[in-house]
């Protein structure tokens, strides 16, 4: 059975266009990854809890957004087509069997070019005034390192414009904010550097970490607090 190449969420009333790469952790029935089929509810194969924020935060400002649909254990939609982690062979410690010796080439032009593809698109025919892409991340990686405390993280890399008034705005609300962390976005920003810093769209990641958006609530939570984000954000733009 044939994959959309992402799902697409039409909204007509703001000029925010949302992204969410890792929405998914579907695999293919014609792929076998080979690997326990438990691996696909942890944070390798889906940013957990970013898709249900994305759909909701799009409702609540009647705003579009594009979502990924395969796992990322599949190929990765946020990293650049010549990076070695797109098919990743070893995720956080986890072997990914299947992935080794595959037609890197086949699932580009099957998943990767046709997602971004859409995103394109997209742009060109309606081209947003600003891009959030959402993302989430683990308290801490399974294989260690050390706890992560931050409650939202925002990325960027070279275009700051809104990122700033973002990090600003989310500290006065009493949240613990990461600037460029858990990971900078000067290191991995391979869908906003492609399609909104090369537009000159004024653009961030938001990273949030997944055990605040594992329920229902925390999800209401976290797009009540994006959508009232991105009404600042607008007043920005206006300036």
């Amino acid at each position: 059975m044939s994959v959309a190449p992402a799902e697409i969420i039409d909204g007509a009333a703001h000029r925010l266009l949302l992204l969410c790469d890792h929405a998914s952790n579907r695999v293919p029935d014609d792929i076998d990854l080979n690997i326990d089929p438990a691996l696909l509810d942890l944070h390798i194969a889906i940013d957990i809890g970013a898709a249900d924020v994305t759909r909701a935060l799009a409702a609540q400002l009647d705003a579009p957004a594009i979502l990924g649909t395969v796992s990322r254990l599949v190929i990765d939609l946020h990293r650049e087509p010549d990076h070695p982690g797109l098919i990743p062979q070893v995720s956080d410690g986890h072997e990914i069997p299947g992935n080794a010796q595959i037609d890197s080439e086949e699932r580009l032009v099957r998943f990767h070019i046709p997602y971004h593809a859409t995103i394109e698109q997209w742009i060109a025919a309606r081209r947003p005034d600003y891009i959030l892409s959402v993302h989430s991340f683990t308290p801490k990686l399974e294989q260690g390192g050390s706890e992560r405390p931050w409650e939202i993280g925002i990325l960027y890399n070279q275009d700051a414009r809104l990122a700033r008034p973002a990090i600003e705005w989310l500290g006065r609300q009493g949240l613990i904010v990461g600037d460029n962390e858990p990971y900078s976005g000067k290191a991995l920003n391979a869908t906003l550097n492609r399609h909104a810093e090369a537009n000159d769209i004024p653009s961030f990641a938001i990273e949030i970490r997944n055990d605040l958006i594992r329920d229902a609530a925390g999800v209401a939570r976290w797009a009540g607090i994006l959508a009232a984000m991105a009404e600042i954000l607008r007043g920005e733009l206006g300036r």
